[in-house]
Protein backbone atom coordinates (compact mmCIF):
# COMPACT_ATOMS: atom_id res chain seq x y z
CA UNK A 1 0.00 0.00 0.00
CA UNK A 2 1.45 3.45 -0.82
CA UNK A 3 0.94 5.80 1.80
CA UNK A 4 0.34 9.55 0.56
CA UNK A 5 0.49 12.78 2.06
CA UNK A 6 -0.77 15.87 1.10
CA UNK A 7 1.06 19.59 1.80
CA UNK A 8 -2.18 21.62 1.68
CA UNK A 9 -6.22 21.71 2.47
CA UNK A 10 -7.11 23.84 -0.27
CA UNK A 11 -9.92 22.87 -2.86
CA UNK A 12 -7.67 21.06 -5.25
CA UNK A 13 -6.39 18.92 -2.04
CA UNK A 14 -9.67 18.16 -1.56
CA UNK A 15 -10.64 17.06 -4.87
CA UNK A 16 -7.46 14.89 -4.98
CA UNK A 17 -8.20 13.11 -1.91
CA UNK A 18 -11.86 12.39 -3.24
CA UNK A 19 -10.23 10.52 -6.29
CA UNK A 20 -7.39 8.79 -4.08
CA UNK A 21 -10.13 7.25 -2.39
CA UNK A 22 -11.41 5.80 -5.64
CA UNK A 23 -7.90 4.20 -6.28
CA UNK A 24 -6.67 0.83 -5.19
CA UNK A 25 -2.83 -0.05 -3.84
CA UNK A 26 -2.85 4.00 -2.14
CA UNK A 27 -4.18 5.64 0.65
CA UNK A 28 -4.40 9.08 2.49
CA UNK A 29 -1.93 9.12 5.22
CA UNK A 30 -0.43 12.41 6.72
CA UNK A 31 -2.11 16.39 5.72
CA UNK A 32 0.22 19.18 6.48
CA UNK A 33 -1.15 22.69 6.83
CA UNK A 34 0.45 25.76 8.22
CA UNK A 35 -3.05 25.69 9.90
CA UNK A 36 -2.73 22.73 12.80
CA UNK A 37 -6.55 22.72 12.92
CA UNK A 38 -7.28 23.23 9.06
CA UNK A 39 -4.88 19.72 9.19
CA UNK A 40 -6.87 17.63 11.36
CA UNK A 41 -10.09 19.01 9.97
CA UNK A 42 -8.67 17.86 6.88
CA UNK A 43 -7.46 14.66 8.24
CA UNK A 44 -10.90 13.58 9.87
CA UNK A 45 -12.99 14.35 6.67
CA UNK A 46 -10.60 11.82 4.78
CA UNK A 47 -9.63 9.31 6.93
CA UNK A 48 -5.74 10.17 7.61
CA UNK A 49 -4.24 9.13 10.66
CA UNK A 50 -1.58 11.92 11.13
CA UNK A 51 -2.07 15.84 10.32
CA UNK A 52 0.98 18.37 10.80
CA UNK A 53 0.71 21.87 11.62
CA UNK A 54 4.33 22.22 9.21
CA UNK A 55 5.32 20.99 6.26
CA UNK A 56 8.72 19.69 7.63
CA UNK A 57 7.25 17.40 10.36
CA UNK A 58 5.05 15.50 7.20
CA UNK A 59 8.54 15.89 5.26
CA UNK A 60 9.95 13.73 7.95
CA UNK A 61 7.58 11.92 8.36
CA UNK A 62 8.03 7.71 7.92
CA UNK A 63 4.62 7.41 7.77
CA UNK A 64 4.64 8.56 4.20
CA UNK A 65 6.00 7.45 1.01
CA UNK A 66 5.05 10.00 -1.67
CA UNK A 67 3.98 13.63 -1.34
CA UNK A 68 1.56 15.40 -3.17
CA UNK A 69 1.74 19.40 -2.99
CA UNK A 70 -1.29 21.58 -3.51
CA UNK A 71 0.12 24.76 -2.54
CA UNK A 72 -0.05 27.93 -4.35
CA UNK A 73 2.03 28.26 -7.49
CA UNK A 74 5.25 30.48 -5.98
CA UNK A 75 5.70 27.23 -3.13
CA UNK A 76 5.83 24.19 -5.88
CA UNK A 77 9.47 24.46 -6.49
CA UNK A 78 10.62 24.98 -2.49
CA UNK A 79 8.55 22.71 -0.92
CA UNK A 80 9.17 19.77 -3.65
CA UNK A 81 12.85 20.03 -3.15
CA UNK A 82 12.45 19.89 0.68
CA UNK A 83 10.43 17.23 0.75
CA UNK A 84 12.54 15.07 -2.01
CA UNK A 85 15.79 16.21 0.22
CA UNK A 86 13.73 14.50 2.74
CA UNK A 87 13.85 11.42 0.94
CA UNK A 88 10.38 11.36 -0.31
CA UNK A 89 8.78 10.89 -4.19
CA UNK A 90 6.53 13.94 -5.05
CA UNK A 91 3.96 15.02 -7.59
CA UNK A 92 3.69 18.62 -7.50
CA UNK A 93 0.95 20.46 -8.47
CA UNK A 94 0.90 21.94 -11.95
CA UNK A 95 2.79 23.93 -12.78
CA UNK A 96 5.73 22.46 -11.62
CA UNK A 97 7.34 25.76 -11.48
CA UNK A 98 6.60 29.54 -11.83
CA UNK A 99 9.62 29.66 -14.31
CA UNK A 100 12.60 27.58 -16.07
CA UNK A 101 14.69 27.35 -13.60
CA UNK A 102 12.92 26.50 -10.79
CA UNK A 103 11.48 23.40 -12.68
CA UNK A 104 15.36 22.34 -13.76
CA UNK A 105 16.66 22.93 -9.79
CA UNK A 106 13.27 20.60 -9.12
CA UNK A 107 14.58 18.12 -11.41
CA UNK A 108 18.31 18.02 -10.64
CA UNK A 109 17.15 17.58 -6.57
CA UNK A 110 15.07 14.68 -8.04
CA UNK A 111 17.84 12.96 -9.54
CA UNK A 112 20.23 13.42 -6.79
CA UNK A 113 18.40 12.07 -3.93
CA UNK A 114 17.11 8.96 -6.54
CA UNK A 115 13.56 10.19 -5.94
CA UNK A 116 10.38 10.04 -8.32
CA UNK A 117 9.09 13.42 -8.95
CA UNK A 118 6.47 14.26 -11.66
CA UNK A 119 4.95 17.52 -12.56
CA UNK A 120 0.56 16.75 -11.92
CA UNK A 121 -0.31 17.45 -15.12
CA UNK A 122 -3.78 15.51 -14.58
CA UNK A 123 -5.19 15.78 -18.16
CA UNK A 124 -2.03 13.64 -20.01
CA UNK A 125 -4.05 10.63 -18.24
CA UNK A 126 -7.12 11.22 -19.45
CA UNK A 127 -8.23 8.26 -21.08
CA UNK A 128 -10.02 10.37 -23.75
CA UNK A 129 -6.78 12.62 -24.36
CA UNK A 130 -5.15 9.38 -24.63
CA UNK A 131 -7.16 7.65 -27.03
CA UNK A 132 -6.92 11.24 -29.24
CA UNK A 133 -3.44 11.42 -29.05
CA UNK A 134 -3.31 7.44 -30.55
CA UNK A 135 -5.45 8.85 -33.08
CA UNK A 136 -3.54 11.60 -34.08
CA UNK A 137 -0.51 10.03 -34.14
CA UNK A 138 -1.87 6.63 -36.39
CA UNK A 139 -2.96 8.94 -38.78
CA UNK A 140 -6.75 8.76 -38.40
CA UNK A 141 -7.53 12.04 -39.21
CA UNK A 142 -4.10 12.68 -41.23
CA UNK A 143 -1.63 15.33 -41.56
CA UNK A 144 -2.31 17.89 -38.74
CA UNK A 145 -3.14 21.49 -40.00
CA UNK A 146 -4.81 23.10 -37.21
CA UNK A 147 -5.18 22.58 -33.38
CA UNK A 148 -7.41 25.18 -30.97
CA UNK A 149 -8.17 25.22 -27.12
CA UNK A 150 -9.01 27.48 -24.52
CA UNK A 151 -9.61 27.45 -21.10
CA UNK A 152 -11.61 30.82 -19.50
CA UNK A 153 -13.22 31.47 -17.03
CA UNK A 154 -14.94 35.07 -14.87
CA UNK A 155 -12.73 35.45 -11.95
CA UNK A 156 -12.63 39.92 -11.74
CA UNK A 157 -15.26 39.58 -8.76
CA UNK A 158 -12.22 37.42 -7.03
CA UNK A 159 -10.24 38.66 -3.66
CA UNK A 160 -7.41 40.57 -5.74
CA UNK A 161 -5.15 39.06 -2.49
CA UNK A 162 -6.12 35.53 -3.97
CA UNK A 163 -3.74 33.40 -6.19
CA UNK A 164 -5.38 34.69 -9.34
CA UNK A 165 -5.08 38.64 -9.27
CA UNK A 166 -1.89 38.60 -6.86
CA UNK A 167 1.12 39.27 -9.08
CA UNK A 168 3.29 37.98 -5.90
CA UNK A 169 1.66 34.67 -5.82
CA UNK A 170 2.34 34.41 -9.82
CA UNK A 171 -1.23 34.87 -10.69
CA UNK A 172 -3.08 35.52 -14.42
CA UNK A 173 -4.65 32.96 -16.89
CA UNK A 174 -1.18 31.53 -18.12
CA UNK A 175 0.38 29.39 -15.56
CA UNK A 176 -2.61 28.45 -14.53
CA UNK A 177 -5.32 27.72 -17.20
CA UNK A 178 -3.38 28.65 -20.12
CA UNK A 179 -1.14 25.50 -19.34
CA UNK A 180 -3.93 23.00 -20.49
CA UNK A 181 -3.87 24.71 -24.19
CA UNK A 182 -0.23 24.90 -24.35
CA UNK A 183 -0.23 21.30 -23.05
CA UNK A 184 -2.61 20.17 -25.60
CA UNK A 185 -0.45 21.59 -28.83
CA UNK A 186 2.84 20.24 -27.18
CA UNK A 187 1.26 17.12 -26.88
CA UNK A 188 0.09 16.81 -30.56
CA UNK A 189 2.41 18.64 -31.97
CA UNK A 190 5.38 19.01 -30.15
CA UNK A 191 7.61 22.02 -29.49
CA UNK A 192 6.80 25.04 -31.79
CA UNK A 193 8.81 26.48 -34.52
CA UNK A 194 7.86 29.63 -33.51
CA UNK A 195 5.38 31.85 -31.18
CA UNK A 196 3.29 35.00 -31.39
CA UNK A 197 1.58 36.20 -28.28
CA UNK A 198 -0.54 39.18 -27.23
CA UNK A 199 -2.03 39.82 -23.49
CA UNK A 200 -4.45 42.22 -21.51
CA UNK A 201 -3.44 42.91 -17.88
CA UNK A 202 -5.38 44.12 -14.20
CA UNK A 203 -5.21 46.69 -12.61
CA UNK A 204 -2.82 44.53 -10.04
CA UNK A 205 -0.49 43.57 -12.84
CA UNK A 206 -1.22 40.54 -13.91
CA UNK A 207 -2.83 39.12 -17.38
CA UNK A 208 -6.23 38.72 -17.46
CA UNK A 209 -6.74 37.33 -21.21
CA UNK A 210 -4.34 36.03 -23.65
CA UNK A 211 -4.29 35.07 -27.12
CA UNK A 212 -1.29 32.51 -28.82
CA UNK A 213 -0.35 31.40 -31.97
CA UNK A 214 2.13 28.32 -32.20
CA UNK A 215 3.49 27.96 -35.52
CA UNK A 216 4.37 24.35 -36.69
CA UNK A 217 6.09 23.20 -39.92
CA UNK A 218 3.22 22.29 -41.10
CA UNK A 219 0.41 23.76 -38.79
CA UNK A 220 -0.65 25.90 -36.39
CA UNK A 221 -2.39 26.27 -33.27
CA UNK A 222 -5.09 28.47 -31.77
CA UNK A 223 -4.89 29.15 -28.10
CA UNK A 224 -6.07 31.00 -25.45
CA UNK A 225 -6.69 31.50 -21.32
CA UNK A 226 -8.52 34.67 -19.38
CA UNK A 227 -10.12 35.60 -16.75
CA UNK A 228 -12.36 37.98 -17.55
CA UNK A 229 -15.14 35.79 -19.29
CA UNK A 230 -15.86 32.08 -19.86
CA UNK A 231 -15.36 30.32 -23.01
CA UNK A 232 -16.77 27.19 -24.27
CA UNK A 233 -13.64 24.88 -23.23
CA UNK A 234 -14.26 22.77 -26.39
CA UNK A 235 -11.02 21.75 -28.30
CA UNK A 236 -10.39 20.60 -31.83
CA UNK A 237 -7.85 18.99 -34.21
CA UNK A 238 -8.30 19.03 -37.86
CA UNK A 239 -6.55 16.78 -40.29
CA UNK A 240 -6.29 16.55 -43.82
CA UNK A 241 -8.65 13.21 -43.53
CA UNK A 242 -10.71 14.40 -40.15
CA UNK A 243 -11.28 16.65 -37.26
CA UNK A 244 -11.57 15.70 -33.50
CA UNK A 245 -13.33 17.82 -31.46
CA UNK A 246 -12.89 17.05 -27.70
CA UNK A 247 -15.94 18.00 -25.36
CA UNK A 248 -16.10 20.23 -22.98
CA UNK A 249 -14.42 20.82 -20.62
CA UNK A 250 -12.04 19.27 -22.81
CA UNK A 251 -9.49 19.26 -20.00
CA UNK A 252 -11.33 16.67 -18.26
CA UNK A 253 -13.45 15.51 -20.70
CA UNK A 254 -15.23 12.56 -20.74
CA UNK A 255 -15.60 12.05 -24.67
CA UNK A 256 -14.79 13.35 -28.13
CA UNK A 257 -16.63 12.97 -31.64
CA UNK A 258 -14.53 12.12 -34.49
CA UNK A 259 -15.84 13.73 -37.85
CA UNK A 260 -14.37 11.69 -41.40
CA UNK A 261 -15.85 12.33 -44.52
CA UNK A 262 -19.04 13.97 -43.55
CA UNK A 263 -19.50 11.17 -41.23
CA UNK A 264 -20.03 11.83 -37.36
CA UNK A 265 -19.27 9.71 -34.50
CA UNK A 266 -19.68 10.23 -30.82
CA UNK A 267 -17.28 8.17 -28.56
CA UNK A 268 -17.87 8.73 -24.55
CA UNK A 269 -14.90 6.40 -22.70
CA UNK A 270 -16.34 7.78 -19.15
CA UNK A 271 -14.08 8.71 -16.84
CA UNK A 272 -13.89 7.42 -13.01
CA UNK A 273 -14.07 10.33 -9.99
CA UNK A 274 -13.10 14.03 -11.41
CA UNK A 275 -10.32 12.56 -13.22
CA UNK A 276 -7.38 12.72 -10.68
CA UNK A 277 -7.44 8.74 -10.43
CA UNK A 278 -5.29 8.35 -13.54
CA UNK A 279 -2.59 10.48 -12.39
CA UNK A 280 -2.87 8.70 -9.13
CA UNK A 281 -2.59 5.46 -10.65
CA UNK A 282 0.30 6.31 -13.27
CA UNK A 283 2.39 7.75 -9.70
CA UNK A 284 1.61 3.89 -8.36
CA UNK A 285 2.95 1.85 -11.19
CA UNK A 286 5.82 4.51 -11.32
CA UNK A 287 6.62 3.47 -7.69
CA UNK A 288 6.12 0.05 -8.15
CA UNK A 289 8.06 -0.22 -10.73
CA UNK A 290 11.05 1.62 -8.81
CA UNK A 291 10.55 4.61 -11.85
CA UNK A 292 12.19 8.48 -10.69
CA UNK A 293 9.77 9.21 -13.80
CA UNK A 294 6.55 9.17 -15.47
CA UNK A 295 7.05 7.57 -19.48
CA UNK A 296 3.52 9.35 -20.40
CA UNK A 297 4.90 13.30 -18.49
CA UNK A 298 8.19 12.70 -18.13
CA UNK A 299 10.80 15.02 -16.56
CA UNK A 300 12.07 16.61 -20.36
CA UNK A 301 8.05 17.09 -20.77
CA UNK A 302 7.88 20.01 -18.08
CA UNK A 303 11.10 21.08 -19.20
CA UNK A 304 9.59 21.57 -22.63
CA UNK A 305 6.05 23.01 -21.44
CA UNK A 306 7.84 25.52 -19.13
CA UNK A 307 10.11 26.67 -21.60
CA UNK A 308 7.23 27.16 -24.06
CA UNK A 309 5.25 29.57 -21.19
CA UNK A 310 8.41 30.99 -20.26
CA UNK A 311 9.04 32.05 -23.78
CA UNK A 312 4.80 33.21 -23.85
CA UNK A 313 5.55 35.37 -20.82
CA UNK A 314 8.59 36.86 -22.53
CA UNK A 315 6.31 38.12 -25.65
CA UNK A 316 3.75 39.74 -23.93
CA UNK A 317 6.23 41.11 -20.94
CA UNK A 318 4.28 38.99 -17.74
CA UNK A 319 7.37 38.93 -14.96
CA UNK A 320 6.12 38.65 -11.28
CA UNK A 321 7.56 41.17 -9.01
CA UNK A 322 9.87 38.70 -6.96
CA UNK A 323 12.07 37.08 -10.19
Amino acid sequence: MIKWGIVGAGNIAHSFSKDLALVSGGELTAVASRNLDKAQSFATEYGAPNAYGSYEELFNSKMVDVIYIATPHTTHARLSIAAMKAGKSVLCEKPAGVNKGEVEEMIKVAKENKVFFMEALWTRFNPTIKKVKELVDNGTIGDIGYLHADFAFFALDRDENGRLLNPELAGGSLLDIGIYPIFLSYLMLGMPKDIKASANFHKTGVEVQISMIFNYEKAQAILYSGLNSNSEKKAEIAGSKGSIFVHPRWHETSGYTLEIDGDSSVVELGKVGKGYTYEIEEVHNCLNAGKTESDLWSHQNSRDLIEIMDTVRNKVGIVFPFE
